[in-house]
């Protein structure tokens, strides 16, 4: 089931958040995410319109938008290739006509994941907190 973000959610999502950013990325410093965990905590998720993929009780996923930004996209790593994260994606397509994400160019099965959802990619920078390259990616509905 996916729902809106409650109050009470927000220490799990930043549990998954951190496991699987740790797990995705391992070309940067477990420590990076570990400092990040704050802002995540008090200024991305406030924000950002979130919602959870719950299963059995349990969250083991979510988005976040701001915008029309995916900003976040997460699946706890020990539920992750279960399909979780194409409903995540099948349920915010709806809410927006488009959608932008920026992913790390080396984090390759994220990119291939949103490749198969329907993401072009649209430009490449330097991410400014890491130094590494990441793609900005696109989804328009039209």
């Amino acid at each position: 089931m996916i729902r809106k973000l409650k109050p009470t959610d927000i220490e799990r999502i930043l549990t998954i958040w951190l496991n699987a950013s740790i797990k995705a990325h391992g070309f940067v410093s477990p420590e990076f995410w570990k400092s990040q965990v704050p802002s995540m905590r008090d200024i991305y998720i406030p924000a950002s319109e979130t919602y959870v993929y719950e299963k059995n009780g349990e969250i083991v996923g979510f988005y976040s938008l701001y915008e029309d930004m995916l900003a976040a996209i997460f699946v706890a790593p020990e539920h992750q290739c279960k399909g979780i994260g194409k409903e995540l994606i099948a349920h915010v397509k709806p809410q927006r006509n488009t959608l932008t994400l920026s992913v790390y160019k080396a984090n390759h099965a994220s990119y291939q994941f949103y490749l198969k959802q329907g993401f072009i990619t649209i430009s490449e920078q330097l991410d400014e907190h890491t130094g590494h390259p990441e793609c900005m990616m696109k989804w328009d509905r039209y």
